[in-house]
């Protein structure tokens, strides 16, 4: 009886074990730059997402590109050649990564893009509508100006998001003939506060008090530009950026603070998207066509003003 009793212990451990390894997955996470918060609190909320649902056999391997869209396909390719079961890439440009992409595809493995746009090779990009979000705060921004006044235009051409935010920018201005761009620049995404901060240094020693607005295409640049207005002593500049960022809303919630506007994105819930669909498509077999509502999904990005931003906190 002993022994049969053994026999059976034995026989569930190894149906245990062997469940077990039907779960395990290896999974490649490229991010586009791991120092930006944003694709940290994606990474959050999926890391989250694991926790809360006991998958600690996934094993998770990151890979930084630093800001460059030659390293993204660089680690692409790299995971496409390891084999892995999944890729996930965060926050990416992916123009320069179509050979890798189709490297994915041949091996049979999926790609999952966290706000990096669409691309082919990519089962879907989940992301906010920047075309909607920037119309929101630069109206906004421009409107607080009473549309009239001075402006610095921080742009940042690289990303897909950042990209069309500068564009509607750019057209809402054509409406507000009264704005004077005084300068406009092109952030390095690679070291994007150092390169914001020096920037902006340099445009309040050439302008001074005549800015009277600052438009920056996410919360980091815009928070630099805070610290160069403060530093200089110039108090009297309105300041917008779009992310939402914990530290951003509670800038924003400051009375005397110059950052008066920032959009909040729901980064974590899209990594807990991103999980919930790998585990239904890669996981359950599912299809994806049965799974994924559309190529593109947006997730909604409200406005936070001085006015709400207690709400978001």
């Amino acid at each position: 009886m002993k022994n049969r009793f053994a026999g059976i212990v034995t026989a569930c451990s190894m149906l245990a074990l062997t469940a077990g390894a039907a779960q395990a997955l290896e999974l490649a996470w490229v991010h586009a730059n791991a120092a930006a918060q944003s694709e940290q609190r994606v990474k959050a909320g999926f890391d989250a997402w694991l926790a809360e649902t006991g998958k600690s056999d996934w094993n998770v391997s990151l890979l930084d590109s630093g800001g460059s869209g030659e390293a993204t396909a660089s680690n692409i390719q790299d995971a496409a050649s390891r084999g892995v079961d999944v890729i996930v890439i965060t926050m990416a440009d992916l123009r320069a990564s179509r050979a890798a992409l189709d490297a994915a595809k041949a091996a049979n493995i999926p790609v999952f893009a966290v706000d990096s746009g669409y691309t082919e090779g990519v089962l879907v990009d989940i992301t906010t509508n920047n075309w909607a979000m920037s119309s929101d705060v630069s109206v906004y921004l421009l409107d607080q100006l009473g549309g009239t006044g001075n402006l610095v235009f921080l742009r940042m051409a690289e990303h897909h998001g950042t990209r069309k935010r500068g564009d509607v920018m750019e057209t809402v201005l054509k409406e507000y003939p009264d704005v004077k761009v005084l300068a406009e620049h092109n952030i390095d995404y690679t070291a994007f506060f150092e390169d914001t901060n020096k920037t902006m240094e340099d445009y309040v020693a050439r302008f001074g008090t005549e800015i009277n607005a600052v438009w920056a295409p996410w919360d980091e640049p815009a928070q630099a530009v805070v610290n160069v207005l403060n530093a200089n002593g110039l108090k009297d500049v309105k300041v917008i950026g779009i992310d939402g960022h914990p530290q951003a809303i509670a800038e924003v919630c400051k009375p005397d603070s110059q950052m008066i506007a920032t959009v909040s994105q729901p980064f974590e819930k899209m990594g807990v998207q991103v999980g919930e669909w790998i585990q239904e498509i890669v996981v359950d077999k599912k299809a994806a066509d049965d799974v994924l509502p559309a190529k593109t999904v947006y997730m909604d990005a409200p406005l936070v003003t001085k006015r709400n931003c207690k709400d978001f906190m």
